[in-house]
């Protein structure tokens, strides 16, 4: 996953509307989200290479979003999968906080990465929480309190302008429109390039900087692999939609190898 806004307002009407693609090369074979049964209780989409995910749900309201940190020094190809981390919180039991806290201990063992775990309606006689943690500088272990965020392949709420665009874009939802998720997808696959002036340097050639200066991202081999559009509601309603891309002829077209909708009804604490 590269690119994630979400909006975290617990106690609200809308406790949680997050947007995210996931960019990857094409070649990397890949499963759109379903119902796992090993383990069990995870919905999401799944790296058939590493055997983890970058974004996940489970039934009672537990989430996890991964991506990778980019600074243009080369992947230790011995390090373990990130994409384990999410799945580590997805079929635990852990607090967001103590899990968040668990992986910043180890997190040397894995190339650069940020992950957001959460329990959208608490567990267990907890408070409802979201927690940030990664490997890199400004990525220590910290819940985060009401409020829009960003992130991309640099430390949470790093302003990229791509990142700056799609947050500024789910602020101004209306979260009573019944045209929401559409319009969340419709953020999701902006084409536009950032200005020469503004593409960040992470280490990279400035060709690639520019591919990668995109929401949505379609190159040779290379692009926005999944879109995902999460809500939650106080009732206790949890919703997912995920379109995904095999190639950079569907992602051009904007016509998805596959769609998946996930709803189900979480039995919430209050």
């Amino acid at each position: 996953m590269c690119l994630i806004a979400f909006s975290w307002n617990p106690g609200s009407d809308q406790p949680l509307l997050l947007l995210a693609n996931r960019d990857e090369f094409y070649a990397r074979p890949s499963a759109p989200a379903e119902w796992w049964s090993n383990p069990s209780g995870i919905w999401a989409g799944r790296d058939l290479q590493a055997g983890g995910t970058w974004l996940g749900l489970t039934c009672s309201g537990r989430f996890a979003a991964l991506t990778n940190f980019r600074n243009g020094v080369p992947q230790n190809n011995g390090a373990a999968s990130r994409g384990e981390l999410a799945v580590g919180f997805l079929q635990g039991t852990m607090s967001p906080g103590e899990y968040a806290r668990q992986v910043t201990a180890r997190a040397s063992r894995y190339n650069g990465f940020n992950l957001i775990v959460g329990e959208i309606y608490g567990a267990a006689g907890r408070a409802p929480s979201v927690w940030y943690c990664g490997n890199q500088e400004g990525g220590e272990a910290r819940e985060l309190p009401a409020g829009v965020y960003g992130l991309s392949n640099a430390v949470l709420d790093t302003p990229w302008p791509k990142l700056t665009r799609l947050k500024a874009r789910l602020a101004g939802v209306d979260d009573n429109d019944a045209g929401l998720v559409d319009a969340c997808l419709a953020f999701l696959s902006d084409p536009t390039p950032a200005d020469e002036s503004e593409l960040p340097d992470t280490g990279i050639s400035a060709e690639w900087e520019r591919l990668l200066s995109p929401v949505f991202i379609v190159g040779a081999g290379y692009g926005t692999r999944a879109q995902t559009v999460v809500r939650a509601d106080a009732c206790g309603n949890l919703e997912a939609h995920e379109r995904s891309f095999d190639c950079a002829e569907q992602a051009r077209a904007l016509q998805p190898a596959a769609v998946r909708r996930l709803r189900v009804r979480v039995r919430t604490t209050a």
